[in-house]
């Protein structure tokens, strides 16, 4: 680019575009613009992908070919580059990270530009002048590589005004089923970050199975249902599916796990299967998953439910493969794992749930509750979630206590609520987590 060093990396952009027609709706993500891509026919193909978008056209080489015209199609190396585009990209779950890399060897080449004009200047006499131009010039690298965001919050005033003149009840974000949880909380937000965290064998999976079922199901969301997308690193697909079929259809789980249902159970069953063979349910349990895996499965998801809510369920989170680079150091493996959840939430505009192991220092502690500090590698984790739900079962320490089978729902940190404690009742044989009345009255 100047002298003997050259600032771009053509197989970073190949990927990219490459991906973009693999999976069109990408392009809806990209925080790029033309000028950030180095190769001219890089920028047309790109600028072509835009506007094929932004008249709702498909995304694909014929589209394109037809968009920037048959007698341009030199310029953007042929239908022969365009395949190889197609055929260049082998994932798309690492968009995130090429679309990093082509901004960074733009900021590159565009430092090196200054550095040329400011050799040039610097035999002008006004060198408080150069310094400026220069200062100014390096400043404007961040604004070209942001969104056309101009921060106004006009739009924002009247739409919260409009949400305002229509009251929504005490849940206004995904209902968990439980009615003082949801009253505590309004329901789990879109765009949250959601931490639910306890010893093992507390309840952690059931729990957050209990609140997929309720979602998917509940009249309260908007008559519309939920979509549920649950990554599950340590438990099989199918474990997951049997335990919701007890907690669903009121099955016992013993009946399910020997093969030993009666007739009453098989007729649940049969409904149990229909509920979830339509539910916007998916469940991906391959073992080893990275961020970039889950957050491939999420956008996908999210575009085969428009229109749903939708909520991503994580058991559990210290279980994610993390970036080679923090090898060694867990700390900063987790902490970069955490950050991408809630950026994740915040794209994608989902509601995150990641389920997190405790440390073993709250068994030697006089008060079993938890605390935030009991999170393994909890730094990063208490800074980027919006909510932190602890699980405490007396029962789980003292087999005398009175409060068999409660089960605590400790709020320790709500970002935009308030904090306190809701107690539930578990039906073990169900699998089953219930609201307290509805206990009592059974």
């Amino acid at each position: 680019m100047t002298g003997n060093i050259f600032y771009f990396n053509d197989e970073a952009e190949q990927q990219y575009l490459g991906a973009i027609l693999q999976e069109p709706d990408l392009i809806k993500y990209s925080q790029l613009k033309p000028i950030h891509f180095y190769r001219h026919q890089n920028q047309s193909i790109y600028k072509a992908f835009q506007e094929l978008d932004k008249n709702g056209d498909p995304i694909d080489i014929v589209s394109v070919i037809e968009h920037v015209g048959r007698e341009n199609l030199k310029g953007i190396g042929g239908r022969k580059y365009l395949t190889e585009l197609m055929n260049a990209s082998i994932t798309t779950a690492k968009q995130a990270f090429y679309e990093n890399l082509i901004i960074d060897y733009w900021k590159k080449r565009e430092i090196a530009k200054v550095g040329v004009k400011l050799k040039e200047s610097s035999n002008s006499d006004d060198t408080s002048q150069t310094i400026q131009e220069g200062i100014s010039s390096l400043m404007s690298l961040e604004d070209a590589t942001g969104t056309d965001d101009d921060g106004s919050i006009n739009n924002d005033l009247v739409e919260i005004y409009q949400e305002l003149e229509t009251p929504k009840g005490d849940v206004t974000g995904m209902p968990s089923g439980f009615t003082e949880l949801d009253r505590m909380t309004s329901g789990f937000q879109r765009q949250e970050f959601i931490i639910v965290a306890a010893r093992p064998s507390v309840g952690k999976t059931a729990f957050c199975l209990n609140v997929a079922s309720n979602f998917m199901e509940n009249p309260l969301n908007l008559g519309k249902g939920g979509a549920v997308g649950i990554f599950s690193l340590e438990m099989s697909r199918k474990q997951l599916i049997k335990r919701m079929q007890s907690s669903i259809g009121n099955i016992n789980a013993q009946s399910i796990r020997t093969s030993n249902l009666n007739a009453d159970e098989w007729g649940r069953l049969s409904k149990v299967n229909g509920v979830l063979d339509c539910a916007a349910l998916r469940i991906f349990d391959q073992p080893g998953m990275t961020i970039n895996d889950i957050w491939a499965k999420a956008r996908k998801m999210k575009r085969e439910f428009e229109g749903k809510d939708m909520m991503i369920i994580i058991d559990y989170l210290q279980l994610i493969v993390g970036n080679p680079v923090h090898r060694g150091n867990r700390q900063a493996e987790i902490g970069e794992i955490s950050r991408m959840l809630k950026q994740m939430a915040r794209e994608l505009d989902i509601a995150v749930i990641a389920l997190s192991q405790l440390s073993r220092g709250v068994e030697q502690r006089q008060e079993k509750r938890p605390m935030m500090s009991d999170i393994r590698e909890s730094g990063q984790i208490e800074q980027d979630a919006d909510v932190i739900a602890f699980l405490y079962r007396d029962d789980y320490y003292d087999k005398e206590t009175e409060n068999k089978n409660i089960i605590e729902i400790i709020i320790a940190k709500q970002r935009n609520g308030p904090v306190g404690t809701v107690s539930l009742a578990f039906v073990k044989e169900y699998n089953k987590f219930v609201n307290l009345e509805y206990r009592e009255s059974a």
